[in-house]
């Protein structure tokens, strides 16, 4: 009997890591003042150094989750009912949230393009130069640009190209000189062509949450995380095409902006898995997406919903992405409301064994959470282990099925606890050296789209603290420089990832056509993105 409390025990308290031996450093009075203005601990500092020296383990997983195991296919019926629970949740006086990661640079998208101008050819030679040049008038940004042409170098797109100017059209795209799309954010591009007016990504997200994220009384609130440099740029479109957006779908905004907080960066390590310093400063770097859990952590609501900020689609087509967020939030809402009912009833002491047994069935059937050692709980050992797994956040995401994209896919996994349960994992947290683990990854049917729906209070309207639930074993370690010197730069774990891992997950299989991300200029040109 005490192995089982004490077992029982060890699974009730957080999850707790055993370290390497600490690791000492010399901080001089700049570094102190410098920790201190950034918020940042001695402790993590130390905690961030002992991650470099002995890194991350690979994960355990036991297959990738399937609509055979851990996904759940919805099917026409199943989208109307969960459709009609969350109409019927709107009916109450709820916090909707909808979240977006709006901080990342669209230099990426323009690689091909920098790489034209850095080249030695004035004319395009590949054939996503040619495609770019043949078909833009098709871009939404189109009038912009032949705008900012006409301004700098007193041309028109079609007289610089009839001259063979490729580059300086491309010039006018990318730099300061024109609409200096190489050094902004995606959010604020022109995506999308409405007759003779334009959408951003950062105007469609507004769009979809006034198509299924409206409160009872016609709130709508969005909230972006982007970069300090940025949001004045954010706060001045907001400001022209709220009143618009209000006006046609009858809500009324309220648009919150926040960024990345300094606490959350991450100190650079050299070789030796020492301080890095700059110029005899150390030297930190932002932590990833993974830093976002402070933001969304922040964040009053009931419900959030996440997406990525490229993620986006014309009118034409947010039918389905309309249809398929309600669903997978009633999907939520109804998971929520058993737990909670659950959670009630343990509470209340009123509890028989049978009942027990049926909350096991909830978890193993909602959201795979297994523990072999279950089987060995008296009743009262039970319910105390129950409970602390039915009162998490809960999340359902929604997954495509794989295209070839890049990026993380859904895994049974396995948690420090023992404890087997849905994560979103990338390729680096898998041991692919092993063929068993690799032929796992290789043959996985689905693809993580970033299509979360979140709920963030207990039963009792409490918010939870979302930072407590966070896997820190699962960070990330790049290699990176800086002046010609090589470092070692730390990812904190990623927000859908071992940020989110010790909540409790389901996974629900949505349509490929709900995905369509930008990661180059020319998918703007895909009939999807075309107005």
């Amino acid at each position: 009997m005490q192995w089982r409390k004490n077992w029982i025990k060890s699974v009730i308290l957080s999850n707790k890591k055993t370290l390497t031996p600490k690791t000492t450093i010399m901080l001089t009075k700049d570094d102190i003042a410098l920790l201190s203005k950034k918020g940042i601990t001695e402790k993590q500092i130390e905690e961030q150094l002992q991650s470099f020296a002995k890194g991350f383990p690979y994960l355990e997983i036991q297959s990738a989750a399937s609509p055979e195991k851990g996904i759940t296919g919805l099917s026409e019926e199943l989208v109307a009912q969960y459709c009609q629970a969350w109409d019927n949740y709107l009916d109450g006086e709820r916090q909707i949230v909808k979240f977006v990661p709006a901080s990342g640079a669209a230099s990426r998208m323009f690689k091909d393009l920098f790489e034209f101008l850095d080249s030695t050819e004035n004319a395009p030679q590949s054939a996503f130069e040619k495609k770019f040049f043949e078909q833009i008038k098709q871009f939404a940004f189109y009038n912009d640009l032949n705008d900012a042409c006409v301004k700098a170098d007193g041309q028109t797109i079609d007289e610089l190209i009839g001259s063979g100017k490729y580059k300086t059209v491309v010039t006018n795209l990318l730099s300061d000189k024109g609409l200096n799309y190489g050094n902004l954010p995606k959010g604020l591009l022109r995506f999308h062509k409405y007759g003779e007016t334009a959408r951003t990504p950062m105007e469609e997200q507004m769009v979809e949450g006034a198509l299924y994220a409206a409160n009872k009384s016609g709130r709508v609130k969005v909230h972006f995380t982007v970069s300090g440099e940025h949001k004045p740029l954010f706060e001045q479109l907001v400001g022209a095409c709220k009143k618009e957006y209000e006006s046609k779908y009858g809500i009324v905004f309220e648009i919150a902006f926040s960024e990345q907080k300094s606490s959350t960066d991450t100190l650079a390590a050299d070789a030796g898995n020492q301080p890095f310093r700059d110029k005899g400063e150390l030297l930190f770097r932002p932590g990833g997406h993974g830093a976002l859990i402070e933001n969304l952590n922040d964040t009053d609501a009931d419900i959030v919903f996440i997406k990525n900020i490229d993620n986006v689609v014309p009118d034409r087509l947010k039918a389905d992405t309309v249809t398929y967020k309600k669903a997978i939030a009633g999907m939520l809402v109804s998971l929520q409301k058993q737990a909670h009912d659950y959670l009630r009833l343990i509470d209340s002491g009123k509890y028989s064994s049978d009942d027990l047994r049926e909350i096991i069935h909830f978890l193993q059937d909602k959201f795979c959470t297994r523990n072999a050692e279950m089987k060995n709980l008296e009743d009262a050992e039970l319910a105390i282990y129950l409970r602390k797994k039915l009162n998490r956040p809960i999340r359902v995401c929604g997954m495509v099925r794989n295209v070839g994209e890049p990026g993380g896919g859904p895994f049974i996994t396995q948690n420090s606890d023992g404890t087997w349960s849905l994560q979103i994992l990338e390729s680096s947290q898998i041991d692919l050296a092993n063929p068993e683990k690799k032929a796992m990854f290789e043959n996985s049917t689905h693809f993580n789209p970033v299509d979360l729906v979140c709920a963030v209070r207990d039963y009792k309207g409490e918010k939870f603290d979302l930072t407590k639930y966070v896997d820190k074993n699962t960070g990330f370690i790049s290699l990176k420089s800086k002046n010609g010197k090589e470092l070692k730069a730390l990812e904190l774990p990623g927000l859908w990832n071992g940020a989110m891992s010790d909540w409790n997950t389901a996974f629900a299989e949505v349509p490929i056509e709900t995905f369509n991300p930008v990661k180059t200029v020319n998918d703007l040109l895909r009939n999807e993105h075309q107005g």
